[in-house]
């Protein structure tokens, strides 16, 4: 087995002074303590004013947890630096919270679109996607172009939302694995961080984390450009901006370093500058400078004041006070709260091994099959055949008589399919005619003349009655299945009104 040469590893720090006694090593602990601090407190300010003024906790729930980002990467850079030693298990923790940070980031801006599960589905479902930026990489013209081969643009816009959200929540998953991986290969001598060879765990963790973070900001970018105009009230610009430099900065920086410095690279020790502080100290001192930046950046990227009730005189938010309880705790400890992000992967990776195979299923597909120039996709709304029940919404009554949505019960993914043992069915589609003594089909009661054999019989009373007399309020049954309870005979409207309800042929008709 080959053994890892640790010696530079395991030196301590000896340089010559700089200037009066002060080296490299003391400098860079200056300059990282001073910017660190800053970044800390201007960014726990931030946090404090949104856990006080906890009015929408699906919205600032996130937010919190994106700007603990800021304090956690400066506290461990420089504890890094400080522990030189033991720096690896600071930055693995560090890298980890990354990729919680990044899945909070994208559901903010999911929540943007729509607040709540069911509502997102249907915005997606009626969503075109764009072609992949740049192509995937230009890899589309090598494997079929944009509507065939692997990096094909999605059909439906589910699918299409789908796809990114398990670009980005599989980040998670791999980070969260390969910290594990990197945190018992150090413990057994096994990951040396001096090497490239892949005798050791380093270069392949390097490589997998590499991909996995290259693919979850891929998918940011992407939702980005697909939805920036319905995002533009939330400034999303200077917030993916900021989150990307806070990851290009703190991953591939550390990448380029550990290149650079590996037994074989360029980088290497002087009189002046040790193994250490080219490995650690470099990269450590640049993060919590450029945190100090990002702090800055952030008060303005995710500002308090839409938060604010006295702010928001029309109340949109539906909040009467703030629920963060006392001095923000209870907004902490909801943000702390992991259980959404789990269900949300367990939601992600459930589509993707099972799901994904019955994608065709779902009414997205069905809708990406209308005729371009009729909108005519088969029968209408208050048709009773398989084909005129697939649009309409899967209700659920339980046995107490309760109804619900079937598909929040399995969140964002839900629709994409099916939940196996429910035993879910649609609700039977309304009856088409208003009278049970006409069978379906039976269209003799379509006769203008005859339209008087559809009122109620009249008691004795009520027949002695002149006609101007009778209480005529009862609302007219339907008289054709293209068309709701509420219209009339096409005979009887204007010429307006019947190329309206020419749904049923195709022509222009209503959205249904």
């Amino acid at each position: 087995m080959p053994s890892c040469n640790t010696t530079l590893e395991d030196a301590s720090i000896q340089e010559d002074p700089l200037w009066k006694g002060f080296t490299f090593h003391h400098f860079g602990l200056f300059l990282g303590a001073v910017f660190g601090l800053i970044s800390v407190v201007i960014t726990l300010t931030l946090v404090f004013l949104h856990a006080t003024h906890y009015s929408k906790p699906w919205e600032q729930r996130h937010i919190i947890r994106i700007l603990l980002m800021i304090p956690i990467y400066s506290a461990v850079s420089f504890l890094s630096y400080l522990y030189y030693r033991h720096a690896i298990y600071f930055q693995v923790l560090r890298d980890c919270y990354e990729a919680f940070a990044i899945a909070s980031f994208f559901t903010l801006m999911c929540h943007y679109i729509a607040p709540t599960l069911h509502e997102q589905k249907v915005y997606f479902r009626t969503m075109t996607p764009v072609n992949w930026f740049w192509g995937v990489f230009f890899l589309q013209k090598c494997t079929g172009g944009e509507n065939k081969g692997p990096f094909r643009k999605p059909r439906s816009g589910l699918t299409w939302f789908n796809v990114v959200y398990i670009g980005v929540y599989q980040y998670c998953l791999i980070r969260v694995i390969f910290t594990i991986v990197s945190v018992i290969t150090e413990a057994l001598g096994l990951y040396c961080e001096a090497s490239l060879s892949p005798a050791f765990a380093h270069i392949w963790v390097t490589g997998f984390e590499a991909a996995s973070v290259t693919i979850a900001m891929f998918c940011l970018i992407q939702y980005y450009i697909q939805l920036r105009k319905d995002l533009a009230d939330h400034r999303p610009f200077l917030k993916v901006l900021c989150i990307k430099l806070v990851i290009f900065f703190s991953f591939w920086q550390n990448i380029i370093i550990s290149l650079l410095s590996s037994s074989r690279g360029p980088l290497q020790p002087t009189r002046t500058l040790s193994y250490q502080d080219i490995k650690v100290g470099i990269p450590s001192v640049a993060l919590c400078i450029e945190m100090a930046i990002f702090a800055v950046m952030h008060v303005f990227a995710f500002p308090v004041t839409p938060y604010k009730l006295k702010q928001d005189p029309l109340n949109a938010s539906g909040a009467v006070k703030y629920t963060g309880g006392p001095l923000g705790i209870k907004a902490l400890i909801d943000a702390f709260n992991l259980w959404d992000v789990v269900k949300a992967s367990a939601r992600g990776f459930r589509w993707l091994f099972v799901g994904a195979r019955k994608r065709h299923e779902d009414e997205s597909y069905q809708n990406a099959k209308l005729d371009p120039n009729t909108g005519y996709a088969g029968p209408g709304l208050y048709d009773r055949t398989e084909m005129g029940t697939e649009l309409r919404q899967s209700v659920h009554t339980s046995a107490h008589g309760r109804t619900s949505h079937a598909d929040d019960q399995v969140g964002l993914l839900g629709y994409s399919a099916p939940v196996a043992g429910h035993g879910l069915s649609p609700t039977p589609s309304p009856r088409i005619y208003g009278n049970n003594e006409y069978a379906v089909g039976d269209d003799s009661h379509m006769d203008l003349g005859s339209r008087n054999q559809h009122r109620r019989q009249f008691s004795a009373e009520e027949a002695g009655m002149k006609p101007s007399e009778f209480d005529d309020t009862e609302e007219p049954v339907p008289l054709h299945p293209g068309y709701g309870p509420q219209d009339t005979h096409p005979a009887l409207r204007g010429q307006q009104e019947a190329q309206e309800w020419d749904h049923w042929g195709g022509a222009a008709g209503r959205a249904l």
